[in-house]
């Protein structure tokens, strides 16, 4: 996870002030790329502690097209009374919470699009996730094994639009899978940890529904950026050196994407300095 770092380093150094629509503020640039060999590691940030239950909890709400926080915080919490989760001051940020239809409701997120995107003239869905998992089934060479959440005609029906908007799978003569994701809006302090590892684990689902072997994790960013609230943070953080890699290992009788639960994804080895706290800009 060097690479991270040498990220954080080059915002610092070459970024530009912004004004955003939150109006605390970032320092940013454009256009940066990270990659991955899953092959020899499980990429988990290791300089601050991963929130990792909530990685696997919130990528099995995706898996379910929920549009549900509330089932979001039963996946990590175990309940849906009295816990907070990281879609909750989504959940209720003022500008959307008059649209909400019920408690929790956060719209035609990720998971919706993934699994019920709306055909625009004859009425129906597109499960895109089954779509993909059976492309890359029967036609493994295909270029357009590709699922995406940014739905130009839906935005308004989201309490936030996605960041992280489309991911294409590959798979090489060796028979393994790579994944490239493209992220629009990158919060490197608080959210690209996160993303990493959860793209990196549904890489590692993917490919294990799919009898394939894993391979990299390509990540494309456009506004790649460090809120200025958490300028503070980033500081520590490069001040600490990373520790080794973590395994993931995923119970290998799972077959079907929508089986896997929390029980069956685990992260070995993991260690990590302690965890660094900042506010999610919303």
């Amino acid at each position: 996870m060097k690479q991270y770092h040498y990220l954080l380093h080059d915002i610092l150094e070459n970024g530009e002030e912004k004004d955003d629509r939150t109006s605390v503020g970032t320092i940013s640039v454009f256009g940066r790329n990270l990659r991955f060999d899953l092959r020899t590691g499980f990429p988990a940030i290791t300089t601050k502690k991963l929130a990792w239950k909530s990685v696997v909890a919130e990528l099995l709400w995706f898996i379910e097209g929920s549009k549900d926080e509330r089932r979001l915080a039963e996946l990590t919490h175990g309940t849906k009374d009295g816990t907070v989760t990281i879609w909750t001051p989504n959940s209720l940020a003022p500008y959307w919470k008059k649209k909400a239809r019920f408690e929790g409701d956060v719209g035609r997120i990720y998971g919706v699009q993934w699994r019920r995107w709306r055909k625009p003239f004859n009425g129906g869905y597109v499960d895109q996730l089954n779509n993909l998992i059976a492309g890359l089934k029967s036609d493994p060479n295909g270029r357009r094994h590709i699922i995406t959440a940014w739905n130009p005609g839906e935005l308004n029906e989201m309490a936030l639009p996605p960041c992280h908007i489309l991911a294409q799978f590959y798979v090489n003569k060796n028979k393994e899978l790579s994944c490239q994701m493209y992220q629009r809006s990158v919060d490197v302090f608080l959210g690209l940890p996160f993303n990493i590892a959860s793209y990196a684990l549904f890489t590692h689902m993917v490919a294990q529904v799919t009898d394939l072997r894993i391979g990299e994790l390509i990540i494309n960013m456009g506004d790649t950026h460090i809120y200025k609230n958490h300028l503070d943070q980033v500081k520590e953080q490069l001040t600490r050196h990373p520790l080794s890699s973590p395994v993931l290992v995923l119970n290998p009788e799972i077959k079907d994407i929508s089986m896997f639960t929390m029980k069956d994804i685990n992260l070995l080895n993991y260690t990590s300095h302690g965890p660094i706290r900042a506010e999610m800009a919303v």
